[in-house]
């Protein structure tokens, strides 16, 4: 909706030009064509026959065609004064058929007398007059409906893509405190135990968060910057678990030149860290990046850890699972299989 972005510099005018210019053309053209049609069935029509008979006539009617559509419809249609537009329809129509009569008296020779020299009765004519001015009031009232509909489309798309912005903005907006919090709990345990490693951990940290604040506004990032924001992830939790962290993490594939949404798979491994078991060599966590023909596939397993339980619920996977809806529809596949002792992710995306 064009009214909703007053801070767009644009030029209001030329879209209320170029209407006019297409309606002109198009009145135009049917003209054109009938006065072309009547020069081949009839060539000695005069100047003044035609000018009558295809300026002022159909000006007549054009004009109560625009009447319709610019004051009929949106002070009474639209208004749902169906009886009053009903009222003031048939009301112009008459009036419209008395109006052209008069006119054809002016012009009786060239509007109201046959070629065998018979004068065409007042009902005869007025009959035909409000048999053509109903056309024209009907193809003003489908005009006018066809183009409301495609306004009213044109808005309810706009607001849902307003709509969809929004939410995929919030839902972002949720990582960063998300991860954070789970971040800052695992530097928090570095510190208590008087690690060595907490300055290296929130060094790690520092350029995760630069990746997150700065890289990661656009709508979709490369693929190699998001994979070695993964890859900073897993270090940090090395740093956290020490010698006792063991992931197998493996990326196939060419990765060069891809597109994919930001801070979308952090949710799957943060997952696997928090509620599995990372230090167990004989069951490490599994992490399976393969890209190729366009599509990524993503798989995580991880042993799970029965002691840890989320209290505050699952909100990354929830969010991605969102995200992915909204980014993603129809694009991509998701499988989650929650096992007795194992939780294994498979998502495959088309990029």
């Amino acid at each position: 909706m064009e009214s909703a972005k007053p801070l767009q510099t644009r030029k209001p005018g030329i879209k209320t030009a170029w209407i006019i210019f297409w309606h002109l053309f198009f009145w135009m053209g049917i003209i054109s064509f009938f006065v072309f049609l009547a020069r081949i069935n009839d060539a000695q029509l005069t100047t003044r026959e035609l000018v009558i008979i295809f300026l002022l006539y159909p000006a007549i009617n054009i004009s109560l065609f625009y009447l319709n559509y610019l004051v009929f419809i949106p002070k009474f249609l639209n208004r749902k004064k169906y009886w009053q537009y009903a009222g003031i329809v048939a009301a112009s129509i008459v009036l419209y058929g008395f109006f052209k009569y008069g006119v054809g008296l002016i012009f009786k020779d060239v509007v109201l007398v046959h070629q065998k020299g018979h004068v065409i009765p007042f009902l005869t004519y007025f009959y035909s007059s409000i048999f053509t001015s109903l056309i024209f009031v009907f193809l003003s009232t489908a005009l006018k409906f066809s183009t409301d509909w495609f306004l009213n489309e044109r808005i309810q798309r706009d607001l849902e893509n307003q709509r969809l912005s929004a939410e995929l903005a919030f839902l972002k907006s949720q990582i960063n405190p998300h991860f954070l919090f789970n971040s800052l709990n695992s530097i928090y345990s570095l510190a208590y135990q008087k690690s060595d490693t907490t300055p290296e951990a929130i060094l790690k940290l520092s350029e995760i968060m630069r990746y997150m604040l700065y890289e990661c506004n656009d709508n979709k990032v490369d693929l190699d910057k998001e994979l070695q924001y993964l890859q900073n992830y897993i270090d940090l939790q090395k740093i956290r678990f020490g010698a006792k962290a063991f992931i197998d993490f493996k990326v196939e594939g060419n990765i060069t030149n891809q597109k994919i949404e930001p801070l979308l798979l952090i949710a799957f491994i943060e997952n696997a860290f928090k509620h599995g078991v990372a230090n167990d060599i004989t069951s490490p966590i599994k992490l399976l990046i393969n890209v190729a023909d366009g599509r990524l596939h993503f798989y995580i397993q991880n042993k799970k850890h029965t002691l840890n339980r989320d209290a505050v619920g699952g909100i990354g996977l929830i969010n991605v699972q969102r995200r992915l809806n909204l980014l993603y529809p129809d694009r991509y596949t998701l499988n989650i299989r929650d096992e007795e002792n194992t939780y294994t992710c498979e998502l495959s995306i088309i990029l």
